[in-house]
């Protein structure tokens, strides 16, 4: 647990959604944010529109030297108090379908970034015997859904990964929070056919990001109510876990409307 007023604070896929929300809820806390982003631009004006406390890094979370690059232009002038791992692209589709390059990618960015961006800020949060990390994982990380098979994969890694290092660092000072939102509107999700999912605002999962450096809780799921679903997918036999997702979801896995989602998929697929 961590006191956000003078906190520095990295927030990664900081530009827009969740990111950009998380970062200004912290600039409302008193904290200093660096929004890191591969979207310079769009960054840029993230950072602006929040005030002197944000500052903009151009950031790719698949590169190693980049995001150090972007941990240590944060840590130039102090220790990092907090890392958001948040930036995530969503590919949506039978998997047999997708592009396997695509597919890789959306491993490295939703898993492989939470990696590395964890072990270039974990030993200095533990020699300083303070720190926090957030991981931003989704309910897919509990819930199976077809038609985003390897988002699933990547979220239930998340999920697992924290686990394992919050066991890690008991007794060390330093605090884990995996974050389990439902769908949020967000670009991720443009163009997604959610009939009865429980959908939520950006500003619903920044809250809950930036409440757990006040709890310390290691999984917080958004809704709360929303907690057990993990549980029952692996309680109810999986026919009838089928037909209630096809209930839920409609009668088309992964069903999305590609018009309404292109811009979205021209910007993820951009180098």
């Amino acid at each position: 647990m961590i006191a956000l007023q003078g906190a520095r604070v990295c927030v990664t896929g900081g530009a827009r959604g969740i990111g950009a929300a998380t970062a200004a809820a912290l600039v409302e806390r008193g904290a200093t944010v660096w929004i890191g982003d591969r979207d310079l631009d769009a960054a840029t004006a993230t950072a602006e529109r929040l005030g002197r406390r944000a500052r903009a890094v151009r950031l790719d979370v698949t590169d190693v030297d980049s995001f150090a690059a972007f941990v240590d232009t944060a840590a130039a002038t102090g220790p990092i108090d907090m890392l958001v791992n948040n930036a995530g692209i969503q590919h949506m589709g039978r998997f047999v379908d997708q592009d396997l390059a695509g597919l890789h990618r959306e491993l490295a960015i939703n898993l492989g970034a939470v990696v590395t961006g964890t072990h270039l800020v974990l030993p200095g949060m533990i020699e300083r015997r303070r720190g926090l990390i957030v991981n931003v994982s989704s309910m897919a990380g509990k819930v199976t859904t077809p038609g985003i098979a390897t988002y699933c994969a990547s979220k239930f890694g998340v999920v697992a990964l924290s686990k394992a290092i919050r066991a890690e660092l008991a007794g060390t000072g330093v605090t884990m929070t995996t974050i389990l939102p439902a769908a949020t509107r967000t670009d991720l999700t443009a163009g997604v056919r959610l009939r009865l999912q429980p959908t939520l605002e950006p500003d619903d999962v920044a809250a809950a990001i930036v409440g757990s450096a006040g709890h310390g809780r290691g999984e917080v799921t958004v809704p709360r109510h929303l907690a057990p679903i993990g549980i029952l997918e692996d309680l109810i036999p999986s026919p009838i876990m089928w037909r209630l997702k096809r209930f839920v979801g409609g009668a088309d896995y992964g069903a999305f409307d590609e018009g309404q989602r292109q811009a979205y998929l021209d910007r993820s697929r951009a180098s």
